[in-house]
């Protein structure tokens, strides 16, 4: 019998129960999406790697349900909250946005002005206005009885307030309530990015946002990781909204009973629970949600760019000169035979003077003629196409082809690298690793942090750990495609 979250995926997913069985099991028990993909095809059915990863993030969701869950009925139980029909709702509950919800009334909180009013006894007070069962209840004589200076209640006004106080935070915490809001901004939310900073050198860097809205069911992932920054930095204020006229009304048809004093005064804490505890709550709960949609798209655009990368076809095994560009401190020369081992390494300074620019062509020409060098490896950073410019000018019958150098800079300076190349300082150690990758790529870039090939936009404004999981999924699917060429590779 399978249990009812593996129900749950199979049919979310439209895979068989059993098949989402056999790939739950053999997730807990360790076992790796290309493993799993690769050598368990009989067992899940031939689900493909993506398949099983839905799976696998499916089931990490599920079982954060049934966690807060469980910890929310057995925080009810201790605090002696726990009805049965609040236990069945809490069950019931399909999504934590749900589960949340029925919990919030009862969710324990910091000094509220509800709970300053109810500690100076106005909650009954609350009540009988609420209820608006008589159509005659005079609000202020009722809140006269309720006056107590020792208890901080001077007026029958002061009594009002604190009964609005109240019952704004019963409708603001109603499940039913939320839910229709939350639809509300779903259909008809409206983000706001204005600017907040005269600085105009931080504010030139948002000049898109500075006075910004569009719908939330329009707004692209990137958009919202750029206004997030601009918020972050203090350029820029970030608003979700609907209107509030029709936000007011739900509130208004689910509370208000009839239009009497006491139907007036709900409708006076309906629109204060709304400005002051919903409305703030709705928008922290959709920018949440629409930042960790932005998140997860933008770290798709990651994953595939990084395969991309690491699938790039390799040159095979082949002697490379391997020239790492600069200016000032010339262009670094490592020559890797073709088992990617370092041969000799030189600089030369080909952007000097004509003096040196003429010695760093002889010692170029000397270096191949006397390795046999069969393609030449650039890399793409400062000075690259001025030196694939020189290269190709020497007419030495070799490719020379430009290369990512993204991250060789980090590989240079690693244990890794150190450890293959003790004797050697780490401007040579870059060289060798831009060589190396025209040679290999996939087998030199795993060496790499993933997140230091630089494969996308906003890397730092994303949840790092998932950032790095998704990442190493991805390098860990390559390798397992491709595999390893055990003579070469670290």
């Amino acid at each position: 019998m399978s249990d009812p979250q593996t129900k749950k995926i199979a049919l979310q997913l439209s895979i068989g129960e059993k098949e989402v069985q056999a790939t739950v099991d053999l997730l807990d028990s360790g076992a790796t999406l290309p493993f799993i993909a690769r050598y368990r095809k009989e067992a899940t059915g031939n689900l493909d790697e993506v398949a099983i990863a839905k799976v696998r993030d499916l089931l990490t969701r599920l079982r954060q349900l049934e966690e807060r869950r469980e910890s929310i009925l057995n925080s009810l139980a201790k605090r002696n909250l726990l009805t049965d029909d609040l236990r069945k709702k809490l069950l019931e509950a399909e999504t934590l946005t749900i589960l949340e919800d029925i919990y919030l009334p009862f969710r324990p909180k910091r000094k509220t002005r509800a709970n300053a009013a109810k500690e100076r006894g106005l909650e009954p007070l609350a009540k009988k206005i609420f209820a608006q069962d008589k159509w005659d209840l005079d609000p202020i004589k009722e809140a006269l009885a309720f006056v107590n200076p020792g208890k901080g209640v001077a007026s029958a006004n002061e009594a009002l307030s604190g009964a609005r106080d109240i019952m704004a935070e019963w409708m603001s915490e109603d499940a039913e309530a939320r839910s229709r809001v939350r639809a509300l901004y779903q259909s008809q939310g409206v983000i706001q990015s204005t600017a907040s900073s005269d600085k105009e050198g931080d504010a030139a860097k948002f000049r898109d946002y500075l006075d910004w809205s569009e719908p939330i069911s329009k707004n692209a992932p990137h958009r919202l990781l750029a206004m997030l920054r601009g918020a972050r930095t203090g350029v820029l204020n970030l608003h979700i909204s609907p209107p509030e006229k029709e936000a007011l009304t739900i509130l208004e048809e689910l509370f208000i009973k009839r239009d009497c004093q006491a139907g007036r005064e709900v409708q006076q804490a309906a629109e204060d629970g709304y400005r002051r505890l919903l409305a703030p709550s709705m928008e922290n709960e959709f920018l949440a949600s629409l930042r960790a949609h932005a998140e997860e798209k933008a770290i798709d655009v990651f994953s595939e760019n990084l395969r991309q990368v690491l699938l790039e076809p390799p040159l095979g095994q082949k002697c490379i000169l391997a020239v790492d560009p600069g200016f000032r401190t010339g262009c670094k020369l490592a020559v890797i035979d073709r088992q990617a081992q370092l041969k000799e390494n030189d600089v030369i300074f080909p952007h000097d003077t004509e003096m040196r620019r003429a010695e760093a062509a002889v010692k170029v020409q000397n270096i191949c003629k006397r390795n046999g060098v069969e393609a030449i490896a650039v890399g793409n950073g400062t000075a690259g196409r001025e030196t694939e410019i020189f290269l190709r000018s020497l007419n030495l019958s070799v490719a020379v082809i430009m290369v990512n150098e993204s991250g060789a800079s980090v590989y240079s300076t690693s244990d890794a690298a150190r450890r293959e190349f003790p004797h050697e300082d780490a401007t040579v150690r870059g060289a060798i690793s831009i060589g190396r990758r025209l040679m290999d790529p996939l087998a030199e870039l795993v060496k790499i942090d993933p997140k230091s090939i630089g494969v996308g936009q906003y890397q730092h404004d994303v949840d790092q750990s998932d950032l790095k999981h998704a990442l190493d999924d991805v390098v860990s699917s390559c390798v397992n495609l491709v595999g390893v060429d055990l003579n070469t590779a670290s």
